[in-house]
């Protein structure tokens, strides 16, 4: 098995970052893996004294087989800097796994995406792996411990570079997609805020990347390998992030106890309906609306 080097994007946040590399060096497999570490440049002066201590952290990190850090004298954004930096790194090496700042990963992370990524390399329909995974209940006939979903994460996922480059990041088709309320329906059962933050992006001037690494998966009738039991948490909610002032999350998962080091992978995975049902539920209009006012009240 080939191990695929890591990409870990970081920005300002010192703590969740000094918690993501050390939950990383817990990996199995960390000794043996190329960690490639991308530091996005501060926004503005305000940003720069938390951007120089990040940078000064991640020159100290040790445990990989390599650690290489690429530094970005002006501030990118994470969009921009992960689709930048993936592309450069999936060009090089052929296949990649991906960490943003606020993620724990349980030491089996590695294992379980190098050993998917070896097994559904000639899987055309597969897009990404994933390391996260909703807390939904298999099915009574579903034996296996992995599911395909129409929705990639964001959240410690992999890819190769024959997929990857099949991204149209700047959705060329866009006036014609939203014009087809058949196709926007459908984009939508993935989740009902799937249309609203592609629009974000492409009339907004937003910059994420994953929303339209999502359109592109849907586009391709492709799909994502998704575990029952996550291999990664965002620590995010909990502390220094964007959206961690709330106790509640909707985004709640069952996560591996971190001890299995070899998965059983079925080669001729398909798609379930009730379970691609059960994930709906998470991005439903009424779980949102739960959502946001649990985050309102601070519950």
């Amino acid at each position: 098995m080939t191990l695929a080097p890591i990409c870990l994007f970081v920005y300002n946040r010192l703590k969740v970052t000094q918690e993501t590399v050390k939950a990383l060096q817990k990996n199995y497999l960390a000794s043996e893996s190329d960690l490639i570490i991308f530091s996005d440049g501060p926004k503005n002066e305000a940003a720069k004294k938390k951007v120089t201590a990040v940078r000064q952290y991640i020159q100290s990190v040790q445990g990989f087989k390599s650690v290489t850090i690429v530094e970005a004298p002006q501030n990118k954004g994470l969009g921009t800097s992960i689709i930048e930096g993936v592309s450069q790194t999936v060009k090089t090496y052929g296949r990649v796994i991906v960490l943003e700042d606020d993620l724990y990963t349980t030491p089996n992370f590695l294992d379980y995406m190098n050993q998917a990524l070896d097994f559904y390399q000639d899987h055309n329909r597969i897009i990404s792996i994933c390391g996260y995974g909703l807390e939904i209940k298999r099915p009574k006939d579903y034996s296996s411990d992995f599911y395909l979903y129409g929705r990639s994460s964001s959240w410690g996922w992999a890819t190769w570079q024959h997929q990857w480059k099949t991204v149209d990041w700047e959705v060329k088709d866009w006036e014609a997609f939203k014009a087809d309320k058949k196709a926007v329906k459908a984009f939508n059962y993935n989740g009902s805020d799937m249309f609203r933050m592609l629009k974000s992006v492409v009339e907004g001037g937003g910059n994420t990347w994953a929303i339209r690494f999502c359109y592109s998966q849907f586009k391709q009738k492709k799909y994502s390998l998704m575990p029952f039991e996550s291999f990664v948490e965002n620590e995010g909610f909990n502390v220094e992030g964007t959206n961690t002032k709330y106790t509640f999350s909707r985004f709640k998962t069952q996560m591996s106890e971190g001890e299995q080091r070899q998965f059983k992978f079925e080669k001729n995975i398909k798609v379930n309906t009730q379970i691609e049902q059960a994930c709906y539920k998470y991005h439903s209009i009424p779980i949102r609306i739960y959502s946001r006012i649990r985050y309102t009240l601070g519950i």
